[in-house]
């Protein structure tokens, strides 16, 4: 299993990026695939997820209304359209699944960390 992000870089506040984290190894048939970054000096935090088989998704409060996940199972990639970005978004992002697609569950109001595969991670930078 093998996950790779890309699409990360350095971006003006008000800025838009899309990161892409392309998936070898499993199909996108049931698994959670899921986003989360982390800043320097703070606990690493899920960001937003998707559940393959029945479609829910989840977004972190801090990120409702401007970041935007999607996926292309043909291509097995996933996406995260990040629009109206802030400083306070700048840190490693990551992209992580688990063949368990129940650990992406809107309804817990939050996004575990405890996913089994992990990207290496892909830095975003948004400066004031």
């Amino acid at each position: 299993v093998q996950l790779v992000e890309s699409g990360g870089g350095l971006v003006q506040a008000g800025g838009s990026l899309r990161l892409s984290c392309a998936a070898s190894g499993f199909t996108f048939d049931a698994i959670a695939i899921g986003w989360f970054r982390q800043a320097p000096g703070k606990e690493r935090e899920g960001v937003s997820c998707v559940r393959s088989d029945a479609g829910n998704i989840y977004y972190a409060g801090s990120v409702k209304g401007r970041f935007t996940i999607s996926s292309d199972n043909a291509k097995n990639t996933v996406y995260l359209r990040m629009n109206s970005l802030k400083p306070e978004d700048t840190a490693v992002y990551y992209c992580a699944a688990d063949p368990r697609p129940w650990r992406c569950d809107p309804g817990t109001g939050r996004l575990s960390t405890g996913y089994d595969y992990w990207g290496q991670g892909t830095q975003v930078t948004v400066s004031s």
